[in-house]
Parts: structure tokens; C-alpha cells; sequence
């Protein structure tokens, strides 16, 4: 089995239509590969073990295959303990790849329209208040004064450095970003009189956002230390001070964990709850629902509904814990 080189065709065709015509994050790309191969896998290990043997696997017939097949395949995952989720994820590529084989004419139909899955868990997204974000958007400078005075807290940094952190902080929680639409940020996407940046969201749909002032401030603070400020379609955000490379999400990942250590925060938490606090605190505000839908670059107002669910449950709290009769 081992010598079987997993291919298909249809699969191979698709992926570069995700990635070329439909401009689909690399997130996506990874997670969908990774689920076609995975399942294209689970039909090679169905076969007879002289095909099996193959040193390549013969092509699926995905015009044959049926619902009988796919709920097995529903069952296989589920004997391998994944997460609901997981399952989710895995027939969204799935049903997407189907699709698109309908419109190649290769198949007639869904096979898998309306089949029953199981239910994801419902969880709420975290986020931190806003106070732990203040200490968050400090971590940096904190940094910096603390490696001046030599007392060794977190790894090195340099001025540059220090700014360029404290810049993306600030716009990935003035605007709600994505990390990919941040690391994809270019100078001219900004307008600094109107304080509004174009994002270039998944799918390669384009968002106008609002941005604060702070951001814009520590945007232009970062440039001006930089020896070559930006132009044009250059990066806003640099991996490094002397290269116009733009920072990649791994990066930038890498350096909020080590702040979130700085400001006393869980560590675990990813880029992406920095976007779940902004949502979380313009609802808290008083922003209404589909406002903050399209900030966030939401194709359907019920994604964006989970962030309700967050300040429902914290006025309950705040009722029980206040009211006599509650």
C-alpha cells in the first residue's frame, strides 16, 4: 500500500481551479487537499488488494459512487474519534468539489445533498475583554523597555520590530481582520484622510473598513524608523526591516503568542480571537448586527450570529448576578 501514489485527476484539476480562479486562502487549500486525499485514500483501501498493489491507484469513478458510500464514509471517520467539526470540514470540501464536477459535466447530481451529519458542538468564540486587549497592544513597548533595562523578559527585540508589533496589533483589532487579510495589506490600500483600508477578503472579495486613528498612528510611527518606508503595492507590514517581504501568518503568529505571555494572557490564543474581540466589542456597543457582518467580511449573517450568543450570556450574568428577582 505504501507504494500507491494517491492522484486523481478530477481532484488535481480542482485544486488549481480553488487556487487559481476562486482565490482560495491557503487555509483552505490545505484543508481541502488534505480532505480529498483523505478520502480518496479511504476508496484505494476499499479496493481488492491486487489493485491495491498498483504502484498507481486506479482513477475514481465519481459518477458511480452514491450515498450508501458517503454515509460509510460518515461512519469510518466517526469509528476514528473526530470531532464533529472535522466531519464538517470534511464534507464541505466534499459537497464544494462535487460542485464543481457538475459543472464539468463529469457528474448529474449531489450524491451527498442532504445527508446527515453530525451536528457541530456549539461553542461560543472566545475573546478578551477590553481591558486585556489594552495590555495586549502594551506588550510590545513593555518588551522593548524591559530588554533595555536588561532583565531578559521574552526573546530580543528591536526598535523596528517593536513598531512594526505594536502597528499590526493595533489594525488587527481596529478592523476585525483576518491574519491573512493583514499579512495581504498593501500601502495603497490604505486611505489615511478617509481612514478607511480595502481588504481583500476569501474569495478575493474586497471590503471597505473603517480604521481607527491609533492604528494609522503606529502604522506611520513603523514606517518612519524603516530606512525605505513602503510604496505603492509593497507590503505594509514587513517580515523583516530590510526586506519587502511581506510577514506571513506563521510569523506573525509566532510573536502574539510571546506577547500574550508578556501581557499575563493564555498563550493559546490565536490571531483570530483578537477578530472575535472586535466583533464581540462593537456589539457591545451597541452595533447592529448586519453592520458588523459586513466589517467582518461574513457572506451569511448567521456566522456572524454567534458573536450575540456572547453577549447574551454575559447579560444573563450580569441580570442574575444584579436583579432581586432573578
Amino acid at each position: 500500500m505504501e507504494r500507491t501514489q494517491v492522484r486523481d485527476q478530477w481532484i488535481h484539476k480542482f485544486l488549481i481551479h480553488l487556487a487559481t480562479d476562486r482565490g482560495a486562502s491557503v487555509y483552505t487549500q490545505r484543508n481541502y487537499t488534505q480532505a480529498l486525499t483523505e478520502f480518496l485514500r479511504w476508496q484505494i483501501q476499499g479496493l481488492k488488494p491486487e489493485i491495491q498493489s498498483q504502484k498507481s491507484a486506479p482513477a475514481v469513478e465519481w459518477e458511480k459512487l452514491s450515498r450508501d458510500d458517503f454515509r460509510a464514509f460518515v461512519r469510518y471517520l466517526g469509528g476514528n474519534n473526530l470531532s464533529r467539526a472535522a466531519v464538517q470540514l470534511r464534507f464541505s470540501a466534499l459537497r464544494t468539489f462535487y460542485k464543481y464536477l457538475i459543472r464539468q459535466g463529469v457528474v448529474e447530481s449531489l450524491p451527498i445533498k442532504n445527508l446527515s451529519l453530525p451536528k457541530p458542538e456549539k461553542r461560543l468564540p472566545r475573546f478578551l475583554t477590553k481591558l486585556q486587549m489594552k495590555d495586549l497592544l502594551a506588550a510590545p513597548a513593555k518588551l522593548l523597555r524591559t530588554q533595555a533595562q536588561k532583565k531578559g523578559l521574552g526573546r530580543p527585540i528591536s526598535a523596528e520590530v517593536c513598531a512594526r508589533d505594536v502597528a499590526v496589533l493595533e489594525t488587527i483589532y481596529s478592523c476585525g481582520l483576518r491574519i491573512s487579510e493583514l499579512c495581504g495589506l498593501r500601502v495603497e490600500d490604505i486611505d489615511f484622510n478617509e481612514q478607511i483600508v480595502r481588504v481583500r477578503g476569501k474569495g478575493q472579495k474586497e471590503r471597505l473598513v473603517p480604521v481607527g486613528a491609533p492604528a494609522l498612528e503606529a502604522i506611520q510611527k513603523y514606517w518612519s524608523v524603516l530606512l525605505e518606508p513602503p510604496v505603492g503595492v509593497q507590503p505594509v507590514f514587513r517580515a523583516d526591516t530590510h526586506k519587502a517581504a511581506p510577514l506571513s501568518p506563521l510569523q506573525l503568529s509566532r510573536r502574539l503568542k510571546n506577547y500574550l505571555i508578556i501581557a499575563g494572557l493564555d498563550p493559546s490564543l490565536t490571531p483570530h480571537k483578537l477578530r472575535h474581540s472586535y466583533a464581540t466589542h462593537l456589539l457591545d456597543a451597541g452595533a447592529d448586527l448586519r453592520s458588523v457582518q459586513e466589517l467582518l467580511g461574513h457572506a451569511h449573517l448567521i456566522t456572524t450570529q454567534v458573536y450575540t450568543h456572547v453577549t447574551t450570556e454575559r447579560l444573563k450574568k450580569a441580570y442574575d448576578a444584579a436583579h432581586p428577582r432573578a
